[in-house]
């Protein structure tokens, strides 16, 4: 079995997931597991005796469990010179939206979509999720410019 994440608890009052249908395992893709692997090193090294080896991957400097603020606050510093992004409008949920959005635009049906994200209807993927990312069409410019001829440059 590759590495896997179970989705079973959530922040949420209970500690459950928003439904049982929400309740799954996924299997993380190779190029994932040695980042997370080599992220997991780097802090344990960083921090010497004071880590806790607790299993954590997104940790505190002291290697336990992070709060949602400090996560927020990491992942704007992390994207706060990415261009056209003003990290305050930001939140690690983006990622979620373009995780649906990726998978979409290179083919895989969005019954699966919405099973990997926990939907319970595909109408959520598709309607508040799913961005899609196309090219800009060119092809009907490029006849035309064809049939009529380019604009001379003045």
């Amino acid at each position: 079995m590759p590495p896997h994440e179970a989705v079973w608890r959530s922040v949420r009052a209970g500690g459950d997931t928003k439904t049982r249908k929400s309740r799954r395992t996924l299997a993380l893709p190779k190029l994932c597991v040695e980042v997370l692997e080599a992220l997991q090193t780097a802090q344990r090294n960083a921090q010497g005796d004071s880590w806790k080896a607790n299993g954590l991957v997104f940790a505190s400097a002291a290697g336990t469990e992070l709060d949602a603020a400090n996560v927020r606050r990491a992942f704007r510093s992390v994207i706060k010179n990415a261009a056209g992004v003003d990290p305050e409008d930001w939140t690690p949920r983006e990622l979620r939206h373009s995780f649906v959005s990726l998978l979409s635009d290179n083919g895989l049906p969005l019954e699966e979509i919405a099973r990997l994200v926990g939907h319970s209807s595909m109408a959520t993927t598709e309607a508040v999720y799913r961005k899609q990312i196309r090219p800009v069409v060119q092809s009907g410019a490029v006849a035309m410019d064809r049939i009529f001829g380019a604009p001379k440059e003045s």
